[in-house]
Parts: structure tokens; C-alpha cells; sequence
């Protein structure tokens, strides 16, 4: 089933309903996704991206709703990841005369991938394609999130289609944004945007003003996953400026994992301090929370506080994954703070600290750690110290 978003522009790609994971067992999509291509029809016409390869024969019926796939004059590869380019050597078989359009870094990646010896064109950033009616002008968009990353941009309909940018893990009968339950959709693209394109802030913050200087005026961003922004176009974009400055609210984020409950009850009185300094709270128990759910919530949080009881002088194993993730995405303009219980030795906090410090937090000096089972006066102080941290807000 096909889509036209704009005069003679279709939306020709598939929704995956079931899809659980991505990136292998990297990433959670609670919601299912789309891989969306873009056909443009017309004197030359031209097929923006493919789809992941078990959807191929589906991509392919949808282009023949419009035209012959064999009529396909090029082919825009915009991003070689297989969930945009598996269907690639089924379009190339079905249109065999058409020529491959892709950045230099692309080039040799499709070779690589599929064993191809396609034509090729490759475009930098401002090359330009006549299609007749319509013209592609290309954005380079390197480690956005791959090297090979490109924008491609309609002037004739200020249409940009930015491959994964923009973009959510979001399967819907709806196409657009207008459409779809906006909570969700924002919610998705948080969380897409916090597990993805992160470590790439810097380079998010110079693209957007790359394509400002360039003049690219926008009513429509179709992005390579989830909904096409119609009416909001301008709401991502912000989203996205505020996500890459690390503009944080007066919000906390409570990571923790408990054997038999000691843990558990500083984390309660951690929060209800936290709550009472007026701080807006997310909790987080990790043996039964979606690690990429919650580097979600991290994203627009200003303060992290973690906690762990011990267990064989390391903190507990639940912990881990979410710690790699911060040491990889490393969010900005963080406080982070360290809580946990122990027995008859300590090191949780200690080895806590290591890690969070490689990710780039302001760690704070003070911590909370008790012994065995927290008592009534030690659960006071874990409320003092949630107060505490919360009063160290500074807006900032």
C-alpha cells in the first residue's frame, strides 16, 4: 500500500508491525518501525532509498501501483545500512538500466555489501540531478550516523528526505504526523535520538545550521523510519537543537538494581527527597526496565543518581549495559550521583564512579551507602540526601 505525500512523490515502503529489536539486540522497538522509500514519478523517475531486505517483493509491488520498476532511472542511496539498502539487489535486478546515486563513502560500501558493480554517480554536497519537474540536490551528512550518511532535498516542494535523521521506531497505519498520537511519536523520536545520534551532537548542531546557511527552506521532512513531519516540521527540528545543546530540565533520573530490597528502600526515600526539593522524577529499577527506555529519559535530565549493593566488590551485572551505553553516548552537562548498600565489604559506588566519570558526568563527591539493611534514621538521610541533590539545581 503506497502513499503520495506530495504531487507525483509516493511513499512506497513497509511497515514492520513485529520487529522487536534493531541493531540486533542493541535497540528495543516496543512499537514496531517502517523503512520507508520515496518514489518520484515523472519523465526520469527516481527511487529515494529501499527497504530492509525481507521486505523486498512488498517494495517492489508498491512501485508498480505507480510505474514499471524498470522504468527506474536512478536509484538514491542514502544510507548503505541493510535496513535502507537490503532491497537494493532486487530494485537493481527489476530496473537494470538505472544508475545508483550516492555520497564517495557510500560507493564502496554498497560493493562491499552486495558484491555489485552498479553505475554509479556519486554527489557531494550541493550537486544537483534533474529528474524534469523535479531536481535532487544533495546534503552530505557523514556520522549522521554513518559515514556515508546524505540528505536529499526536492526544492520544487521543500522536501527534505533526510535517511534515519528526523526519524522513530514507530509502525502506524498513518503516514503522517498529523495523523498519529504525537506523544508517541515525540517519545520515539526522544528515544531514537538518545541511543543513535548522541555521540553525534556536534555534528547534528552543524548540519541544521549547514542547512540554514544553504537556504533550504522546509515544509516536509520525510525521514527513512516512523511518520513524515507535514505539520511539525519545525517542532523536530527544535527538538533535535535542544536534544545536541544538552538542554537539560529540573528533572532526575533514578537507575538502581537491589538483591533483597536494601537498595530498593534508599532508592524510595532517595526519590521522595528528590520529589520534595521539587524535582520532576524518573525511576528506574533495572532488572525489569528497558535500558534504551531509560537513556531516553537521561537525555533532558540534569541529574543521574545510580544505585547498586555490592556483590562481589562490583556492582550488580544489571547495571552493566546501561553503563556501557553512557560511556558511549556520553550525555552533556550532566551531575550524576552514586547510592548503594553492601554487607561485609564495599566497592559498588567505587566501581560506579570509574565508569560514570568516563562518560563525562560531574560526579558528585557525596554519597549514600549503608550497611545491611537501611534503618529508620538511615532512610532519613537517604531523603535528605535525594533534597540535597535536588537544591543543587542550579538550571543550568
Amino acid at each position: 500500500m503506497l502513499t503520495e505525500i506530495k504531487k507525483d512523490i509516493f511513499w512506497v515502503g513497509c511497515t514492520d508491525w513485529n520487529i522487536r529489536y534493531f541493531h540486533g539486540p542493541m535497540y528495543t522497538t516496543h512499537r514496531g518501525t517502517t523503512y520507508n522509500a520515496y518514489l518520484i514519478a515523472g519523465a526520469e523517475p527516481a527511487l529515494i532509498d529501499t527497504v530492509y531486505t525481507p521486505f523486498s517483493g512488498r517494495l517492489l509491488d508498491n512501485i508498480r501501483e505507480v510505474l514499471d520498476p524498470a522504468s527506474l532511472k536512478y536509484v538514491v542511496v542514502n544510507h548503505v545500512e541493510i535496513d535502507h539498502s537490503g532491497a537494493l539487489p532486487a530494485v537493481m535486478e527489476a530496473a537494470p538500466q538505472a544508475t545508483i546515486i550516492c555520497s564517495a563513502k557510500a560507493a564502496p560500501a554498497i560493493d562491499k555489501h552486495f558484491n555489485g558493480s552498479w553505475e554509479k554517480i556519486i554527489v557531494k554536497t550541493g550537486d544537483t540531478v534533474s529528474l524534469g519537474r523535479h531536481t535532487l540536490t544533495f546534503v552530505e551528512a557523514p556520522m549522521l550516523h554513518w559515514p556515508d550518511s546524505m540528505f536529499t532535498y526536492i526544492p520544487e516542494e521543500k522536501l527534505l528526505l533526510p535517511n534515519d535523521a528526523f526519524g522513530q521506531h514507530y509502525a502506524s497505519s498513518f503516514r503522517f504526523d498529523d495523523e498519529a498520537d504525537m506523544a508517541e511519536v515525540m517519545q520515539e523520536a526522544k528515544k531514537y535520538y538518545a541511543n543513535i545520534l548522541l555521540p553525534f551532537s556536534p555534528l547534528v548542531l552543524k548540519k541544521i545550521d549547514e542547512v540554514v546557511k544553504m537556504g533550504i527552506a522546509i515544509d516536509m521532512i520525510a525521514p527513512s523510519h516512523g511518520i513524515i513531519w507535514r505539520s511539525n516540521p519545525d517542532k523536530i527540528i527544535a527538538a533535535y537543537l535542544d536534544w545536541a545543546r544538552g538542554t537539560n530540565r529540573k528533572k532526575a533520573v533514578v537507575v538502581y538494581d537491589t538483591m533483597w530490597g536494601s537498595t530498593d528502600q534508599m532508592a524510595s526515600a532517595i526519590i521522595d527527597g528528590l520529589i520534595e526539593s521539587g524535582m520532576e522524577v524518573r525511576a528506574f529499577h533495572m532488572s525489569v526496565s528497558d535500558r534504551n527506555d531509560v537513556i531516553a529519559e537521561v537525555i533532558d535530565a540534569e541529574l543521574v543518581v545510580i544505585g547498586s549493593p555490592t556483590v562481589n566488590r562490583e556492582f550488580i551485572p544489571s547495571l552493566s549495559a546501561f553503563l556501557d551505553d553512557l560511556t558511549g553516548l556520553k550525555p552533556r552537562g550532566k551531575r550524576a550521583a552514586l547510592f548503594g548498600s553492601s554487607g561485609w565489604s564495599r566497592g559498588a559506588t567505587d566501581k560506579m564512579a570509574v565508569r560514570v566519570k568516563e562518560a563525562g558526568f560531574t560526579l558528585l563527591e557525596e554519597r549514600m551507602e549503608v550497611d545491611w539493611v537501611p534503618g529508620a534514621e538511615e532512610l532519613e538521610q537517604c531523603r535528605a540526601f535525594g533534597r540535597k541533590l535536588g537544591e543543587g539545581y542550579t538550571g543550568e
